[in-house]
């Protein structure tokens, strides 16, 4: 199966960068999406980014320009580097990947990364 572990979450100024990892092990070569969620609040999860193995990348409206999702297939890690943050980005960051055999899929989560943004 697979497993995800995220790091690189903190405490940040407003206007500040941060870059999440998210290493997967296990039956990797199952993979063929991964990405970022997060959680704010008292909010519900929402979607931040995807990648596909190939690389083809998908945004929420409200993190193009600011975020940016890659891959290091040979490290088979995922990122997303963080730039201009808010207070409002404030949130539980959760990788996330989908495996698919034949017409089987599964979901798989990480533990979540805390990021804080201060004003």
């Amino acid at each position: 199966q697979v497993q995800l572990v995220e790091s690189g979450g903190g405490l940040v100024q407003a206007g500040g960068s941060l870059r999440l990892s998210c290493v997967a092990s296990g039956r990797t070569f199952s993979i063929n999406a991964m990405g970022w969620y997060r959680q704010a609040p008292e909010k519900q999860r929402e979607l931040v980014a995807t990648i596909s193995t190939g690389g083809s990348t998908n945004y929420a409206d409200s993190m193009k320009g600011r975020f940016t999702i890659s891959r290091d297939n040979a490290k088979n890690t995922v990122y997303l580097q963080m730039n201009s943050l808010k207070p409002e980005d404030i949130a539980v960051y959760y990788c996330y990947a989908r495996a698919r055999a034949i017409s089987i899929t599964r979901d798989y989560w990480g533990q979540g990364t805390q990021v804080t943004v201060s004003s």
